[in-house]
Parts: C-alpha cells; sequence; structure tokens
C-alpha cells in the first residue's frame, strides 16, 4: 500500500534501516523523518544461520531499526544481531519501531511450569535497544510496558487511523466489538468520529470454539456492522460475530483490525462466516494492510530520536 508523505528536511544525525519486508514503512517513516536509509544485507548461510552486513556508515549517529515481528521466531535473532552490529559500528543510539510487538500473550503462568515468555522477551530488546515505539500492543493483565520493558516505550494507538478510514471507506457504520477485551479500541475509534458501538458477550471454550450473545441493538438495524478489535489471528471471534449479525438481519460486516496476523485458515473462516472484507493496518504487511501508519509513528520516533 502508498501512504502520502509528509516531506521533512533532512536529519542528517538520524538514520534509518529496515529488516527485510518492512522496506515500504521504512521509506515512508524516512520521507517523514528526513532520515538516511541505510541497507542492511541479510541472507542465510546453508545450516540456516544468519548473516548480516550493514551497507553504510552509522559513525555516532541515532540509528532507527523498523521491524514488525509477526511470525517472530524467524525474525528475532536477525533483530538482535542488527542491534548488536550497529553498536559494534559505532552507533550513538539504536530505537526500535515495532509496530506489532508479539509475545505478550504469556503474562502469567495458566498452567504450572509455563515460561513467562512475555517477560524474557521484554528483557531481550530492552537489553539491545534504548528505545522503543509500538503500536497497540495487546496489554492484558499489564497495565502498561514499564512493568516488563526497561527501555524507554512509547505506544501508539491506531484509533484515528481506523476512525479516518471507516470515515471515508463505510456509510451509516456502527461499530461492534467481539468481546469485552475489544471495547477498549472500539470505544477509542468510535470517539473521534462519534460514532455507534455496542460490544458482544463471548465465552471462549477453546482456541477455536466461542459462543457469544448480541447487545441490544435497536435502533441500528439499518447501519452497516464494522467488527472491530486489535488483533485477528485464528479469526474465530471474528467469524462467531460475524454469523450471529447476519442471523440478526444485519448486512454482512466489514472487519477492521489494527494488527492482521491471518493465522491457518483465518481468511478462509471469515470468507464462509458471510465477512464482506477485511481490512488492517500495515504494522503488519499483508493484502489487507490499507490502513496507514506512519504519519502517527513519526512524531513518537522524532520525539525518542531527539533525546
Amino acid at each position: 500500500m502508498s501512504e502520502s508523505l509528509a516531506m521533512s528536511t533532512t536529519n542528517p544525525d538520524l538514520q534509518i534501516i529496515p529488516l527485510p519486508g518492512n522496506e515500504p514503512l521504512t521509506h515512508a517513516l524516512a520521507e517523514q523523518l528526513g532520515a538516511e536509509r541505510l541497507e542492511l544485507e541479510h541472507r542465510r548461510f546453508p545450516d540456516g544461520e544468519s548473516y548480516l552486513r550493514l551497507h553504510g556508515d552509522p559513525g555516532s549517529r541515532s540509528v532507527i531499526v523498523v521491524a514488525t515481528l509477526d511470525r517472530p521466531d524467524e525474525k528475532v535473532p536477525p533483530l538482535l544481531f542488527a542491534a548488536d552490529l550497529l553498536r559494534d559500528l559505532g552507533a550513538a543510539r539504536v530505537g526500535l519501531v515495532c509496530p506489532y510487538l508479539p509475545y505478550m500473550r504469556q503474562d502469567q503462568r495458566f498452567n504450572p511450569g509455563e515460561a513467562l515468555t512475555s517477560r524474557t522477551f521484554a528483557r531481550w530488546l530492552s537489553n539491545h535497544f534504548d528505545w522503543l515505539v509500538t503500536v497497540d500492543p495487546h496489554l492484558h493483565r499489564y497495565a502498561s510496558l514499564d512493568e516488563i520493558y526497561s527501555l524507554d516505550a512509547t505506544v501508539v494507538q491506531a484509533a484515528p487511523a481506523l476512525a479516518g478510514w471507516i470515515a471515508r471507506e463505510i456509510e451509516n457504520p456502527v461499530l461492534i466489538g467481539p468481546d469485552a477485551e475489544s471495547e477498549q479500541w472500539v470505544s477509542a475509534v468510535a470517539e473521534h468520529q462519534n460514532l455507534p458501538w455496542r460490544v458482544l458477550a463471548k465465552k471462549r471454550h477453546g482456541d477455536r470454539e466461542v459462543t457469544m450473545d448480541l447487545p441490544d441493538m435497536a435502533g441500528l438495524e439499518s447501519h452497516h456492522p464494522v467488527l472491530l478489535d486489535d488483533i485477528l489471528s485464528s479469526g474465530a471471534t471474528v467469524a462467531e460475530a460475524a454469523r450471529h449479525l447476519t442471523r440478526a438481519g444485519f448486512d454482512r460486516p466489514t472487519v477492521v483490525v489494527v494488527h492482521g496476523l491471518f493465522g491457518d485458515r483465518a481468511r478462509e473462516l471469515l470468507r464462509h462466516a458471510g465477512v464482506s472484507r477485511v481490512v488492517c493496518t500495515n504494522s503488519v504487511t499483508a493484502p489487507e494492510s490499507d490502513i496507514g501508519l506512519s504519519t502517527l509513528l513519526a512524531p513518537a520516533i522524532k520525539a525518542h530520536a531527539s533525546q
């Protein structure tokens, strides 16, 4: 997707590097920040180990690494290697722009002996980077990232971008949250455009099986339902919500999410559930990534880079 670019004056002390797959967002951010782009060569040896080479000189400047971390297990080692490489070559400060921040779900031991991977991952990033900018992390039992991250972290809210897209693209919308956890995002997006919103009651019976009840939808029958959530992974919750809405006589809903992870058969599941369209931000690269975030990310990045 393309984003409208707000040109900035060149900042000779600021450099930006994309990890492979993050080039479009990095280009948009470089234009808005006036940052010099450096290229990071990354390939794998025959045994699967990573090879990295930086094309450019970070000198003693501030360097931004752009890396969204969906499917993180294959991306994290090159990311940490890149941070160490930049410091070895003289970078004064190394920041991370990570629109999708993984390893947030395991925030307590649900069963004896489970790893608290959210805390371990937070230590890894905190030990390698000076600051972090991310978008709507899935905070559940943590009040903020500061509980587990020791670096300077800024959370950017995607609500303005989602609200703007819905206002432009959807006529007479009503925002629907598929469960109680989604209420914080639904209410924030609705507030930006003064839109009606409701939240369904959900009960989960496993990774893919959920049941839910519709709230009172009186007076909203002529509105187009927009199912809104922060993360779409298996798609089971959103699919069940879509079936409830269509059975209740509403139009086939549009699904709008912040982070489109699309695990396994998610797209097929949503199609069979009667969803008319799925749209997400470019926090994750996907065919559905039609909502750009660079204009929201740039001010937070500038604030960190100027320190």
